[in-house]
């Protein structure tokens, strides 16, 4: 017994049987090295397992009057709370049939009687060791994931703090824009949940790509650090050639947020998305935009929703060149714009929830 004991650790046994002699038995056969529980029925047996000091393991009879073996075992395998604790049908049912059908149940071993004590005990420490060992790798997984859970939250964090420095930096240097950053940021994230299951559209507007565009979207404007005050802040109409200008925010947004992967010192995902739409939010859908004059499905979603989103809350709200628009004026213009500046399929979504565009534009009204 000496073997057994090292490995007893305190465990607790269930011996569940309808016989008095056969309780006394087991109990007397286990009692010097493991702790004993005792249940004359079926019922009992499950009080006793899922009660809050659940048993290490049961030595289960089958043939019992009400609630026999089998289905005892069947309950204690789809309850979730006693699913793990091993069972040991110990049964005077011997044909290969019935073994059979316990172990299909989830018994880790069958036991016939009359029963020979020192195959019980070994069977029993043998099951305990690997009950033990089993346990160790569960919680250490467990440890695993939440060690795992942790580390991810913590890059997650430095994602974000690393969008939110960058779009800080884009906000000094236009201070007209004021909510801009947050109004588009939820309007890009608005019409990707609403085209989430479109055909068009599915492939990208993953759960993780919406996440990541709500992320993204205060970055489309980076690209205005690099445009001189005097005409990012003119307060009249730019010429051709300072638009010119202008229109290379585009390519110094898209190098800015390339430069910040190298300062990281590895690609980084996150601003994948970041550095499509700092890109490629000014181009159109019949191919008249900037700054590589790209068409229909050859701008990138993440660009088409922002186009939309930006185009909407530039011209309700005031700059410094020009008055705000009203929202029935802009909406006839985007509606004009339909397959020429924009997706098609993004403006019937935009034009059929016009009000949570106006509930969101009140929401962080400037």
């Amino acid at each position: 017994m000496t073997d057994i004991k090292n490995y007893a650790d305190n465990y607790t046994i269930l011996v569940v049987d309808d016989t008095i002699e056969n309780l006394a038995l087991m109990g007397e056969l286990l009692k010097d090295d493991y702790k004993v529980k005792i249940a004359n029925s079926g019922e009992k047996a499950l009080r006793i397992a899922m009660a809050d000091n659940p048993p290490d393991l049961i030595l289960l009879d089958i043939m019992m009057p009400g609630m026999d073996g089998y289905e005892v075992c069947l309950k204690l395998k789809q309850e979730p709370r006693t699913f793990e604790i091993p069972v040991i049908f110990l049964t005077a049912k011997s044909e290969t049939a019935d073994e059979e059908m316990g172990l299909k149940l989830g018994a880790v071993d069958y036991i016939t009687k009359p029963i020979s004590p020192p195959i019980v005990m070994a069977r029993v420490s043998t099951h305990l060791k690997l009950k033990k060992a089993t346990d160790l790798l569960r919680n250490r997984n467990r440890d695993l994931a939440l060690e795992m859970e942790r580390i991810a939250g913590q890059a997650l964090a430095a994602q974000e703090m690393t969008i939110l420095a960058l779009a800080s930096l884009a906000e000094t240097r236009d201070d007209d824009t004021g909510n801009h950053l947050r109004r588009t940021q939820r309007y890009v994230e608005f019409l990707a949940r609403q085209l989430q299951d479109h055909p068009r559209f599915r492939e990208f507007l993953t759960e993780s790509n919406i996440v990541m565009l709500y992320k993204s979207a205060p970055l489309h404007d980076i690209g205005k650090v690099g445009i001189p005050d005097q005409i990012l802040n003119k307060p009249g109409r730019l010429t051709d050639e300072e638009f010119e200008i202008m229109k290379t925010h585009t390519l110094i947004g898209r190098g800015a947020l390339e430069r910040a992967e190298k300062i990281l010192g590895s690609k980084a995902d996150f601003l994948e998305v970041a550095k499509v739409i700092a890109l490629s939010h000014h181009e159109r859908w019949n191919g008249e935009g900037y700054p590589h004059q790209l068409a229909g499905d050859e701008i990138p979603v993440a660009a088409r929703l922002m186009a939309v989103a930006d185009f909407y809350d530039s011209l309700v709200n005031d700059r410094i060149y020009r008055a705000a628009l009203s929202h029935e004026k802009v909406t006839e213009m985007i509606r004009a714009e339909r397959g020429k500046h924009f997706d098609p399929d993004i403006v019937d979504i935009f034009l059929n929830n016009q009000q949570a565009f106006i509930q969101i534009f009140n929401q962080f009204r400037d």
